[in-house]
């Protein structure tokens, strides 16, 4: 019996779009919180304002980039990519930590490290208006973050969305600080929190692009994952032994699997075809998301020779 090969494709999340609904709502949420530390920075001069503004800019390029990318995703496999568009959110992160997240916290370095050395030419005026700018953004963070603390279970993009709630809320802390200092009379706080808030973003642009350049080239959905894999698929009636058990992310919470599952030698084409159909099926319940299966059924023996 020759070896017979199956590829299968999951279904859509149903969540989909509500995770589109929820980026489109952390825009506007951004949006607003961005127009308020602006506003009261220019009525300030606090710089830790305009250093958690350009903070809150970034979120909105990444998700914007990551609305494009999402509707980018769902773009059903055609000949040029035929493994469908999921990495497109990939890229859209990288993009992002590349062209300006990096780019803001320099810039930031740039216009607080000379503060350091000259804070008579800072004039603040109403800090507490810059106070009650950073509570209330605290504030507005806390709702999601919150949300996201409270659920079980998160999949790797509410995991990457939980992680830069937490980083808003050190940057917008840091701000905070740092402000309430100044309102104390120590003006040179004002650039060490802005220095604060550039290192944590920078922090984040170089941890996204490692972490994004990784699922582009291929990355593993790890061993917790191939594990799984492997002892459901050995579950299946009629799997003898299996070798070459492979796995790549090729979008949120989906993978490309293969696997050669060995059988009786004596198994029609036909029964091997509904044997991989089950393999198939035990391995996209692991992640039922547009995953792409391929498993191939050789006869017992076929491998070692």
């Amino acid at each position: 019996m020759s070896g017979t090969s199956l590829q299968t494709s999951g279904s859509q999340p149903k969540d989909q779009e509500r995770e589109l609904r929820a980026l489109k709502l952390s825009v506007a949420l951004y949006v607003l919180v961005f127009g308020l530390k602006l506003g009261a920075y220019l009525w300030t001069g606090v710089m830790a304002l305009l250093a958690e503004g350009l903070h809150t800019l970034s979120d909105i390029i990444v998700s914007g980039f990551l609305l494009v990318a999402v509707w980018w995703s769902r773009k059903p496999p055609d000949e040029v990519h035929q493994f469908g568009y999921g990495r497109a959110q990939y890229v859209g992160a990288l993009v992002a930590a590349t062209l300006f997240i990096s780019f803001t916290s320099f810039e930031l370095y740039k216009e607080a490290i000379p503060r350091l050395f000259h804070q008579e030419a800072a004039e603040h005026q109403s800090v507490t208006v810059a106070i009650g700018v950073l509570v209330l953004s605290m504030i507005i963070a806390l709702a999601p973050l919150v949300s996201l603390l409270r659920q079980k279970t998160r999949g790797a993009a509410a995991k990457a969305q939980l992680l830069e709630l937490v980083n808003d809320q050190l940057g917008l802390l840091a701000a905070l600080v740092g402000t309430i200092v100044v309102a104390l009379g120590y003006p040179i706080a004002d650039p060490i929190a802005a220095i604060a808030v550039a290192t944590i973003i920078g922090v984040n642009g170089v941890g996204l692009f490692r972490e994004n350049l990784s699922y582009l080239i291929g990355r593993s959905p790890g061993d917790e994952y191939l594990r799984k894999a492997d002892r459901a698929a050995r579950e299946v009636d009629g799997v003898l032994e299996l070798h070459g058990l492979r796995a790549q992310v090729v979008g949120p919470d989906a993978v490309h699997v293969q696997v050669h599952v060995e059988v009786d030698p004596g198994m029609s084409v036909r029964e091997a075809n509904e044997l991989a159909h089950r393999v198939a099926g035990k391995l996209d319940e692991l992640t039922p998301n547009e995953d792409v299966i391929s498993v191939h059924v050789d006869p017992r023996g076929v491998h070692q020779r």
